[in-house]
């Protein structure tokens, strides 16, 4: 009986012990079969198939756990290894968020101020403008209303150049603006440089090491890490893109001084650790904090507002009576909820990072194709599903409106060829077109014949050689011999009315053309001969 009675108290024990984590262990199931949509699986996999992509990692977090992170299709065409959660992508400006959370942390350490002019910590800094050199501020740094016109400055760095972050920062001095300060929004990656050379500036630290031991090995990010050129180990996903009409890998892109603005890699189980402390106001895993929940209010706070646009017909239902940035993150609203949001783009990989933080939600789909239709087609399923709204049919609507997108694109390029004189040869002999040419903020480009032929060749860059082939008139297009840039440019040269090259200007040819190709800002005029 004395053991009997034992054993029952001690099991009476037991069941009073085990029930909270019975309890904790029910309550996880029903957040996540309620977070996840249902046939989830099977649906990403239909995403996958119809835009082409060969893999894509995918997290979700609620109420301050994981939900899922898992891995779906495969790292690269062609070979059976699957993407898992810890297959690591490059986030691209997902990356910028992060930045903005360093900063914030110096703040809240009383290093820097948001509202400082940037030149109390980086005395040589200087735009074009002097007074705009004076005014602008820490925040102004990471909000895209510096003046600048969209992807300015981004040939010092896109493709991967032979210039340091520093070299880049000291080179905005010379980059006219496009509007006034503070009167537009375009967005931008270099000064997201000058907040990476503002970290070292005052910590002693690059933005590399500041970012690997004060922000991603305080939350656990473990499987991340910090530089475009580091994709080394087994459980890395090839970038993939469409080349010519065939979606195959191709080169990563490897260029360090952009880091601060979009450098991180990372897998679906650490970016799922980055949405909980986001979503959790600073607060880690072990009750410590990152950031103070002050440090939120300001990353989410909007600094400059955009307008709110209504969305094509096919997608109604997605609009918002408000948009604009916030430091590092735009912010909107989904289905009446407010809407922290963010994509990344790099050559083979692009991301988006979604968090709703009345429902302490988070979804972020990193994927190694280039199709943007991949990732939001998965993201608004899940909101969808979170929000208990109308399920929609995103593969066939956003593939509808990809076709038709195409079809607008190939109208432009028939249009030009059918505008063009072919007929028309250039006004001078191609050696008057050689020569060493320079912009003021890009610096050398050399023009050669080689063999009867022009060539182009951007002296800090070294993917961008082209061969000029004679489209009309004066002007020639670059054809990059790295068919990977997908970046053919037009090179127009204006003569003086003596008869010589007196300036050339570029513009790419298809309106297809990645944004951070800035070739439009360029003004090459001839170097003089010594």
């Amino acid at each position: 009986m004395r053991y009997a009675r034992y054993t029952r108290r001690l099991s009476i024990a037991a069941v009073v012990a085990l029930a909270p984590l019975a309890t904790l262990r029910a309550q996880a199931t029903a957040t996540a079969s309620a977070t996840v949509p249902r046939d989830f699986d099977a649906y990403v996999a239909q995403v996958l198939k119809t835009f082409d992509d060969p893999g894509a990692a995918v997290a979700i977090v609620k109420d301050g756990r994981v939900v899922l992170a898992r891995g779906y299709g495969v790292k690269k065409l062609g070979l059976p290894a699957p993407v898992t959660p810890r297959t690591r992508f490059g986030i691209a400006s997902n990356t910028k968020l992060f930045t903005a959370t360093a900063l914030g942390i110096l703040v809240d350490e009383g290093k820097i101020e948001w509202d400082a002019p940037v030149i109390r910590y980086l005395p040589s800094f200087a735009m074009y403008d002097p007074w705009v050199t004076r005014e602008i501020t820490v925040r102004d740094l990471l909000v895209h209303r510096s003046g600048l016109g969209l992807g300015a400055g981004d040939l010092l760095w896109w493709p991967a150049s032979t210039y340091t972050r520093r070299e880049i920062v000291h080179r905005l001095r010379y980059i006219k603006p496009a509007t006034s300060f503070r009167s537009a929004y375009a967005y931008d990656n270099v000064l997201y440089q000058v907040a990476g050379e503002l970290v070292e500036a005052v910590t002693g630290e690059t933005w590399e090491q500041f970012m690997s031991s004060r922000v991603l090995s305080k939350i656990g990010m473990t499987e991340s890490n910090v530089s475009h050129a580091d994709m080394s180990g087994p459980d890395v996903a090839t970038p993939h893109a469409d080349v010519d009409g065939t979606v195959r890998p191709i080169a990563p892109f490897t260029g360090e001084s952009t880091n601060p603005a979009g450098g991180i890699n990372s897998t679906a189980d650490d970016i799922a650790k980055w949405m909980i402390v986001q979503l959790d106001s600073g607060k880690l895993a072990d009750g410590s904090r990152l950031y103070p929940a002050a440090t939120t209010r300001q990353l989410w706070r909007i600094v400059t507002p955009l307008v709110a646009s209504p969305p094509p017909p096919e997608l109604s239902w997605t609009g918002a009576d408000f948009r604009g940035y916030a430091l590092g993150v735009n912010v909107t609203e989904y289905q009446g909820r407010k809407m922290l949001t963010h994509t990344g783009g790099l050559p083979g990989y692009v991301s988006e990072v979604t968090m709703i933080p009345e429902l302490r939600l988070g979804v972020a789909v990193l994927t190694n194709q280039e199709s943007g239709a991949a990732f939001q087609a998965i993201t608004w399923r899940v909101l969808d599903n979170a929000l208990a709204a109308t399920a929609h049919d995103y593969p066939a609507i956003l593939s509808r409106m990809e076709a038709a997108s195409r079809a607008r694109v190939r109208a432009v390029e028939a249009s030009a060829v059918a505008k063009r004189d072919s007929s028309s040869g250039p006004s001078l002999p191609l050696a008057s077109y050689t020569g060493n040419y320079s912009d003021p903020w890009y610096g050398g480009i050399a023009i050669a014949d080689e063999n009867g032929k022009l060539v182009i060749r951007f002296s800090h860059t070294p993917s961008l050689v082209g061969d000029l082939v004679h489209w009309q008139h004066d002007t020639f297009v670059a054809r990059w011999r790295d068919r990977e840039l997908r970046a053919d440019a037009y090179v127009t040269f204006a003569l003086t009315p003596e008869g010589t090259v007196d300036h050339a200007t570029m513009q790419a040819v298809s309106p297809l053309t990645d944004f951070s190709f800035d070739f439009q800002d360029l003004m090459l005029t001839p170097v003089p001969a010594r």
